[in-house]
């Protein structure tokens, strides 16, 4: 005899958080598995290099804290993430909020909201809430990552065009302004390293795709500038040395008042770092066909936050594009991460003393490239041609996004998002009413459990009202209009409620008040034909204790006891 043992409850609950490395290496992992591993790694280290700092200098910090996060929040991301192929690190998502946080709370303030972010993050994971992603809507998405691809851009225009300004406002119409007002001094030099690199980006990604074109872009620029000698601002001109080493963790300075303040900036970091990492997750997925741990790599991220914050590190998530690098490098496990945080590493104990040399004119044509490539262009057109409530969410996300404040912009749009979901279900819910005569003679075949029609008739003074679709807090109000429109008292309410699939409380309440009206004419409420899950929300919030509600199962059994009464 063969038994077999079902899995309890907290066995399955528990799986859901055990890192895909676990399964990769209880699956058995050989040397062949490897050697893809080192060369994907290895591909995808010298692609991160140049983005790790870059977008740590559109952030506001120094370069070195780029590689940092790479570094660790690297390492930690595919080490105990959910995704067997997730690169994690700095990505474009974070520049703004970051930049903001930097300019308001001081770096140390940054290193605050990111151990609380982590926190929110680990939380989050724990609490299920990884599958919450399908929730948020496209329109959000799309409408505040292009416009953070837009701040991007705007926020390199300096750098760029190498004009002579003490510091860029924050605020994007500010910025323009003062960028038309130093339009005179455009540093030739500058531009022209800068417009190379650009060039060669797009070169090398239209004809040699597989190619590193940010590194090879940062090298040509760093080596004119070296042949020419060129008096253009490079890293080391503007922040000094790069450090050879990974610094010693510590907690930073912190206050209640700080951590109060910084709340809804950790909760954006954290917004953020989630939704980037699932959606990494959820593109290597289609890619390799695969499938992913949402809650693990919720957990995984927070644990990254907070060990990067502590490493005076940025915040990380799953960064998208080097994830794709790495799988069409051939990576097959989250080792492969794990080693592209390895030669990163490397790359800066090795290479410290060379780094301070490359201009920042090459990696703001990085950036700009990034800001491209986080457009989401083809998608934004597309979605200009949905139905007018998306094309609404979309334009004020992008708008907030880029206007105002990130925070503002993402709750802005899923409470619009949220509404135009609730209008439409309400636009959905029928609510019909029958009022015809009972015959004498009934035949059971005349009587349907989902149709009323001519022949399946209640006496004149009964009243039979079909809801269908799910009685939420959008449409409870229009039991109520029904009740209004019915002149005369009735002796019973027959409430059909055969395709309801759900109600919450705000429905729960309008019944009540129901039964508390008819009440007051001495008619009573008749729930038939109610589905289990309705049946048990009813039972739960004590609706089947008033006297003056009956229930049944069917349409015929509604018919005899009427009758009866």
């Amino acid at each position: 005899m063969h038994t077999t043992i079902a899995p309890t409850s907290s066995s399955v609950r528990w799986h859901l958080f055990i890192p895909k490395l676990y399964t990769v290496l209880s699956e058995g992992y050989d040397l062949g598995k490897f050697n893809k591993d080192l060369i994907a790694g290895l591909t995808v280290a010298i692609v991160a290099l140049p983005l790790a700092m870059a977008l740590a200098i559109a952030s506001g910090a120094t370069p070195d804290k780029g590689l940092i996060t790479a570094v660790i929040a690297g390492f930690l991301i595919s080490a105990l993430g959910g995704s067997r192929f997730s690169i994690g690190g700095p990505t474009g998502a974070f520049v703004v909020v970051v930049y903001n946080v930097i300019d308001k709370f001081g770096y140390n303030g940054l290193l605050i909201a990111t151990l609380m972010a982590g926190i929110l993050l680990i939380i989050a994971g724990f609490a299920k809430l990884g599958t919450w992603i399908k929730y948020i809507p496209e329109p959000v998405i799309t409408g505040f990552t292009s416009g953070i691809a837009v701040i991007i851009f705007s926020s390199q225009i300096k750098e760029f065009f190498g004009l002579a300004m003490d510091k860029v406002p924050a605020e994007f119409i500010a910025q323009w302004s003062a960028f038309w007002i130093h339009r005179d001094t455009i540093n030739l030099q500058v531009l022209a390293v800068a417009m190379s690199a650009l060039l060669l980006i797009v070169v090398l990604r239209r004809f040699a795709p597989r190619q590193p074109g940010f590194l090879y872009a940062v090298i040509a620029g760093t080596l004119v500038t070296w042949a020419l000698h060129l008096n253009i601002p490079t890293i080391g001109s503007r922040f000094g040395s790069v450090s050879a080493s990974l610094p010693m963790p510590t907690l930073p300075a912190w206050s209640f008042i700080q951590i109060k303040a910084l709340v809804p900036s950790a909760f954006t970091i954290a917004f953020l770092a989630g939704v980037e990492s699932l959606l990494c997750a959820m593109v290597a997925d289609g890619m390799t066909g695969r499938r992913h741990r949402s809650n693990c790599e919720l957990v995984a991220q927070g644990i990254a936050s907070l060990a990067s914050a502590l490493f005076s590190g940025l915040p990380a998530t799953g960064a998208i594009a080097r994830t794709a690098t790495s799988i069409r490098a051939g990576a097959v496990s989250p080792i492969a991460g794990m080693l592209h945080a390895t030669f990163l590493l490397l790359f800066m104990l090795l290479l410290s003393r060379l780094i301070i040399f490359i201009p920042l004119a090459a990696l703001a044509a990085v950036l700009f490239m990034v800001a491209w490539n986080m457009s989401e262009r083809q998608r934004f057109i597309h979605l200009l041609r949905a139905p007018w409530g998306d094309r609404a969410v979309l334009l004020i996300t992008f708008a907030l996004t880029v206007m105002v404040d990130l925070t503002v912009a993402i709750e802005v749009g899923v409470v619009l998002a949220s509404i135009l979901f609730m209008h439409r279900m309400a636009e959905a819910v029928a609510i019909q009413t029958h009022h015809t005569l009972i015959i004498d003679d009934i035949d059971d075949s005349a009587i349907e459990q989902n149709n009323v029609n001519a022949r399946t008739i209640l006496a004149k003074d009964i009243q039979v009202v079909e809801l269908r679709g799910p009685f939420f807090f959008g449409v409870a109000s229009r039991l109520s209009e029904v009740l209004d429109r019915i002149k005369k008292p009735q002796r019973a309410f027959v409430l059909r409620l055969y395709d309801v699939p759900l109600i919450d409380a705000t429905g729960i309440g309008a019944i009540t008040e129901l039964v508390k009206r008819l009440a007051r004419h001495k008619s009573k409420l008749v729930l038939c034909e109610m589905q289990p899950a309705v049946r048990d929300t009813l039972q739960q919030m004590g609706l089947f204790d008033y006297p003056d509600i009956v229930c049944c199962d069917t349409l015929e059994e509604v018919i005899k006891v009427l009758e009866n009464k």
